[in-house]
């Protein structure tokens, strides 16, 4: 461990940063209240009060920051082995030790059996520089959603679906009102249509500011969607960020697995303009760790460059 090095005047408290291993930190900690007892009552008898040290006052106790650190082999762990080969992603971020130590390790570069390229996965990043893989990719499996729909493409994969489902009845049973869903899986097909029209009608540097090319969408993984707002009617997709529906899931779509993808100010980045109403699904232990980290992209989130602009 490096030395400690004090920033402030003496008296006064030290910032410590540790970075441990949890397992260690509370084994760390139990030993020292083992310690401190002994200390305070040890076989000499209780320590008087004349006796004891002077208050925080005098004696200051440090400030101490601990910073997880992943295992160093992950992979190699018989745990993440098995869960990656059942192909079950939620099992294998909490092989990892959950969300914020799976993104640890892949930040890290300790953890080569993840690819952020592998579209089979949750945790796949598509963006401007980071088509799908083959770009002519389709799920394995897709499931219809039990939601109110405005267009034909109402499916996504399945455990999507699920989450996507349980976060419609929260926002529900919150008094939040009713989600329904424009858009979901789209096809390699149907995303060449979809933006050959935005061409059409906005030029292509209009179409790449609000649609991906194909190949390029989030859509295509079957893990993304457009949500709308619907009471006696649904609105449209562009309304939903300033309905209370909206609102909800902006605050709560992380408990559910979700994150909004393109976010306010964050265009830099991402390379769309700002949609409140494209949701993204990663998994509960991801969003959470997501969501604590205060991240608002998932290159930021990842330590992948921003990707504003196709390369070609």
């Amino acid at each position: 461990m490096s030395a400690v090095h004090s920033r402030h005047a003496a008296r006064e408290p030290i910032a410590v940063r540790l970075a441990v291993p949890i397992g260690v930190l509370f084994t760390a900690l139990a030993s020292l209240a083992t310690v401190l007892g002994v200390a305070a009552d040890g076989p000499g008898g209780p320590i008087a009060a004349t006796e004891m040290p002077a208050p925080a006052a005098a004696m200051a106790l440090p400030t101490v920051e601990v910073v997880a650190v992943p295992a160093a082999d992950p992979c190699g762990d018989d745990q993440v082995i098995a869960a990656l080969a059942a192909g079950d992603d939620a099992a294998t971020v909490r092989a990892f030790g959950g969300g914020a130590e799976f993104r640890a390790a892949v930040v890290g570069g300790s953890a080569p059996c993840v690819s952020l390229d592998d579209p089979g996965r949750v945790w796949v990043v598509v963006n401007k520089h980071r088509p799908l893989q083959p770009e002519s990719f389709a799920p394995a499996s897709l499931s219809d959603i039990d939601l109110q729909a405005t267009s034909r493409s109402n499916e996504l994969r399945p455990e999507a679906t699920a989450a996507l489902e349980a976060m419609a009845a929260a926002s529900r049973d919150a008094g939040a009102g009713v989600l329904g869903i424009n858009n979901g899986y789209r096809s390699y097909d149907v995303q060449t249509r979809t933006y050959g029209s935005h061409v059409r009608s906005k030029g292509q540097a209009g179409a790449d500011a609000i649609s991906a090319r194909p190949g390029f969408s989030e859509h295509q993984s079957g893990l993304a969607f457009d949500l709308i707002a619907c009471s006696s009617r649904c609105g449209t997709h562009e309304d939903f960020g300033e309905t209370p529906q909206g609102e909800w899931v902006a605050e709560n779509a992380w408990r559910h697995g979700f994150i909004v993808r393109y976010e306010q100010g964050e265009t830099g980045t991402t390379g769309y303009l700002p949609e409140p109403w494209h949701i993204r699904y990663i998994g509960e232990e991801l969003a959470a760790a997501y969501h604590h980290g205060g991240f608002h992209t998932l290159e930021e989130f990842f330590g992948l460059p921003p990707a504003p602009d196709y390369e070609h």
